[in-house]
């Protein structure tokens, strides 16, 4: 029977009971995939002991369904055949003390656990945001990296192990990233693919002469990446198969943008613009999109702090957002139309979806500056505020200007 349990990391010094040495980082595309096929035609002529390896998976929750039915049809049946020891794993929060859940621990694994009981999908949509492309992929790191850094580091405590990553020989700039910026002690990463110079194309290619199926790329459904990737016109014909995924992450990005406009999907250009409404099937996901905007919505008041460091350099931005009152679209954007009217300011307001914006502080030219707004958005922004917040705050604007009065 699949097991699922808390993971507490063993106290530094203590043995564990796993003989592995090596791990396999499988991430369920076309890449990682293809390697653990071909590997598995001859694990021993690949330098692979089947009894001290273990294959990990870390679930950020918001896989696509194709992918995840190819692993349960396809790659489950083969580790099975194989007994190939199969890790599931999961972040168990927001913050990394809460600690990581093992999903499934099966040598004979039967289903993929899609989540655990926290997803990338909360957090976003808990504070706010989309994911970013400028620096690195941070939400991949927490999702996965440290995921399963947590658990090697527990289980290995240090002793020297391989960790093969399904990085493709299109991609080997990330491999000198890789080994840069790993911290865990003991390891020696391998990057077999390139060095058997299969790229993206040679690893579906092998994927379909196995299964007979093409095997798409895998990544969240709310991943800001494919514009990057060049993969965007695949990505929105994925969308449009799936318009209910769509009409969500419509909702994340549209949520996001209404506490900061400059929060688009794929930085100049938010996923939002990318559909017609004259053509049929993208008209179904923005039908799918307005379903979901069918929910309480709140009025939230926002700030936020640009400062400097004492190098002159650019601080973290700072923010608050705070829920000010709860209700339908239409009542909460005539509340803030009526009071920020009889303040002169002037209201964005988007008729067609329901959103409702006034500037009190906009933001300004150069840092340092600071911005304030009020804005109506669907109720599942949690109140947060960076710590210290108040304090820069009341020093950068030294107490001179009032507030709206709609708190």
């Amino acid at each position: 029977m699949p097991s699922s349990s808390a993971y507490t990391p063993p106290l530094p010094g203590l043995s564990t009971t796993d003989d592995i040495d090596t791990v396999i980082n499988w991430g369920l595309g076309a890449d990682s995939t293809a390697y653990l096929a071909k590997m598995l035609t001859d694990p021993a002529g690949y330098g692979i002991d089947l009894d001290r390896t273990v294959v990990l998976y870390m679930a950020t929750g918001s896989e696509w369904p194709e992918t995840r039915l190819l692993v349960e049809e396809f790659a489950l049946p083969m580790l099975r055949e194989h007994g190939v020891r199969f890790i599931q794993l999961a972040r168990n929060g927001h913050l990394a003390a809460e600690g990581i859940t093992v999903l499934d621990d099966s040598r004979h694994p039967e289903r993929l656990y899609a989540r655990g009981a926290w997803t990338l999908w909360d957090e976003m949509e808990s504070v706010g945001t989309v994911p970013q492309q400028a620096g690195t992929r941070k939400c991949s790191l927490r999702a996965k990296g440290d995921v399963g850094d947590r658990w090697i580091l527990g289980v290995m405590g240090g002793r020297p192990f391989r960790q093969i990553i399904g990085f493709n020989a299109d991609e080997a700039g990330r491999c000198l990233k890789d080994q840069a910026n790993s911290k865990l002690p003991g390891r020696t990463g391998e990057f077999p693919l390139v060095d058997w110079g299969w790229g993206r194309r040679e690893c579906e290619g092998y994927l379909l002469e196995c299964f007979g199926v093409h095997w798409p790329k895998s990544y969240c459904t709310f991943c800001c990446y494919p514009i990057s990737m060049g993969s965007l016109g695949a990505h929105m014909e994925r969308m449009r198969t799936h318009p209910g995924i769509a009409g969500e992450v419509l909702r994340l990005e549209y949520t996001a943008m209404s506490l900061n406009p400059n929060a688009k999907l794929y930085g100049k250009k938010s996923l939002l613009e990318l559909f017609d409404p004259t053509q049929e099937r993208d008209r179904a996901c923005l039908e799918a999109f307005e379903r979901e905007l069918e929910m309480p919505w709140a009025l939230y008041r926002v700030r936020r702090l640009f400062l400097l460091a004492f190098d002159g350099g650019h601080r973290p931005v700072m923010r608050s957002t705070e829920r000010i009152d709860l209700g339908r679209p239409g009542q909460l954007a005539h509340r803030l139309t009526t009071v920020s009217e009889r303040h002169g300011l002037d209201v964005e307001r988007d008729h067609q979806y329901g959103r409702a914006r006034a500037w009190l502080r906009p933001r300004g030219a150069a840092w340092p500056m600071a911005e304030e707004l009020f804005t109506t958005a669907p109720a599942r922004v949690i109140d947060k505020q960076d710590k210290n917040f108040e304090k820069e705050w009341r020093a950068h604007l030294a107490g001179a200007t009032a507030q709206l009065p709609l708190a």
